[in-house]
């Protein structure tokens, strides 16, 4: 090991070892309880001055961090980022939370708030939100939403497992979701339901639900955290057209809920709910100061395990869809789709031998219509550590909720159940402590040494091996066909 890549090394042992997490308990608190440590730091914030073009600036990495969406973010190069901090290796994909670099900037005008609203482990279903009963805190509330029931996800569902419902299929935090939807209807404190159907308020008619409206906040929520994340996202427009670019500092937990609430308000409502007496006090006063949780969702050096293409060795699959949400419509682009070989086209019952495979060995954590989630570090816990997520399998044959399985054990076959689409393939994404992972990038899906890349939009895109190329095409041709 290189004196370089051996410093950075000890570098991401110090920090982490610092910062490692305790074992969360169950919270429950009685109607009209409230946190030890509701106030809000009034701390007057930070203002950026105007730095001339390639200023280098003190930056400390954040959880999440990689070195392309730093250089979105702060309107330079990764090469020049490197330049600056020759520490970081060749191979770095996430950089260690607390590393101080230096960063060249070249200066963009109208910086918005640098003032951080949530951690990003509160924003994501993380380990954080182990042994949190949304049931039994909802019912320790007085407000409208103990006594919601609703028909979403073809169940009839109360207003937690509503929440429960959305946290889950888009890994999002449930008290981030309960805040707010107390910080916009009063449902965890009012016993009376606001008169309008908009509770979050997007108003649309076909979000006519409380489901519905966290449905969209939940994608729009993601939209935000993701494009931040991979530098996709660098500024937005408020719903007056006041242009907004999020301070280069910021966190991806922040700039995705500024994202949401731009959406829906102008600049003066916009610049409460994202300030210190937004939704920061809400979540304070109802679940306390995530602050005090030191917990790193994402590490340095993260490296995705050895992880075979989806389908039986010998076999010859379609690579029908190239890097696209995960869950949703937009960002995350986590996912990619094969189909299997088939002489005909659309929803066909998948041959005998064409199953789909367990990348890894682990336990299967949910089993439910079209979906399957296998956890790599077998604590049979989605939020922690890696997880595959599979969408599309049928019912028949589907895994079943607690199997152990190994690399290559039949996890399902491929379908049209779970969702909207087409012709029977099977959808993969990746997850790590709750957090979708990006399909290309400097953690890019690596399948059999297939390394998956982006195209000019959803669906789109390649894998490539060496020389090889495969294009993802609907169509099933030579060029999308891929033998594993």
């Amino acid at each position: 090991m290189s004196k370089t890549v051996l410093s950075f090394a000890l570098l991401f042992v110090v920090i982490l070892t610092a910062c490692a997490p305790s074992a969360p308990a169950e919270v429950v608190m009685a109607a009209g309880e409230s946190p030890s440590t509701p106030q809000v730091d009034l701390t007057p914030l930070p203002t950026r001055p105007n730095f001339d073009p390639g200023e280098l600036v003190n930056y400390t990495a954040q959880s999440g961090d990689t070195l392309p969406a730093l250089a979105a973010r702060f309107n330079t190069t990764v090469q020049e980022i490197r330049t600056a901090n020759p520490i970081i290796p060749a191979d770095a994909t996430t950089m260690p939370p607390g590393l101080p670099m230096k960063i060249p900037i070249y200066y963009h005008a109208l910086w918005g708030s640098p003032y951080q609203i949530i951690p990003d482990h509160a924003f994501v279903n993380s380990p954080t939100a182990i042994g949190f009963s949304t049931a039994a805190f909802i019912a320790s509330q007085p407000g409208w939403l103990r006594n919601y029931r609703e028909y979403a996800g073809d169940a009839w569902r109360t207003g937690a497992g509503v929440v429960d419902f959305v946290a889950t299929n888009f890994s999002l935090n449930p008290r981030l979701l309960l805040a707010l939807l107390e910080y916009q209807s009063g449902a965890l404190s009012d016993p009376n339901m606001p008169d309008s159907s908009y509770v979050l308020g997007y108003r649309k008619w076909d979000h006519n639900s409380v489901y519905l409206q966290l449905v969209w906040a939940a994608n729009t929520l993601n939209n935000g955290y993701y494009g931040w994340r991979t530098g996709h996202l660098t500024d937005f427009d408020l719903s007056d057209r006041t242009e907004y670019r999020p301070d280069p500092w910021q966190d991806a937990s922040s700039v995705g809920l500024q994202y949401y609430f731009s959406q829906m308000m102008g600049r003066d409502e916009f610049a409460s709910a994202v300030g210190p007496n937004g939704l920061a006090r809400v979540y304070h006063e109802l679940f306390g100061d995530p602050w005090l949780d030191s917990f790193v969702l994402m590490p340095g050096s993260l490296r995705q395990p050895e992880l075979p293409l989806p389908f039986q060795q010998g076999q010859a699959w379609t690579y029908t869809g190239g890097p696209h949400t995960g869950w949703g419509t937009g960002e995350p682009f986590a996912a990619i789709d094969f189909a299997p070989p088939s002489q005909t086209s659309g929803c066909f019952a998948a041959d005998s031998e064409s199953y789909t495979i367990a990348m890894a060995d682990g336990m299967i954590v949910r089993s439910e219509v079209g979906i399957v989630v296998l956890d790599l570090d077998g604590d049979g816990n989605e939020r922690t550590g890696w997880t595959i997520f599979y969408l599309h399998l049928g019912t028949e044959g589907r895994a079943l909720l607690g199997l152990q399985v190994k690399r290559g054990d039949p996890v399902g076959w491929p379908s049209c159940e779970g969702g909207r689409t087409t012709g029977t393939h099977i959808h993969i994404a990746r997850k790590y402590n709750g957090e979708w992972i990006p399909a290309d990038g400097p953690l890019a899906f690596n399948l059999d040494g297939w390394i998956a890349h982006n195209g000019s939009e959803p669906y789109l895109g390649t894998l490539t091996k060496g020389g090889l190329i495969v294009t993802a095409c609907d169509c099933s041709d030579i060029y999308s066909l891929i033998r594993r």
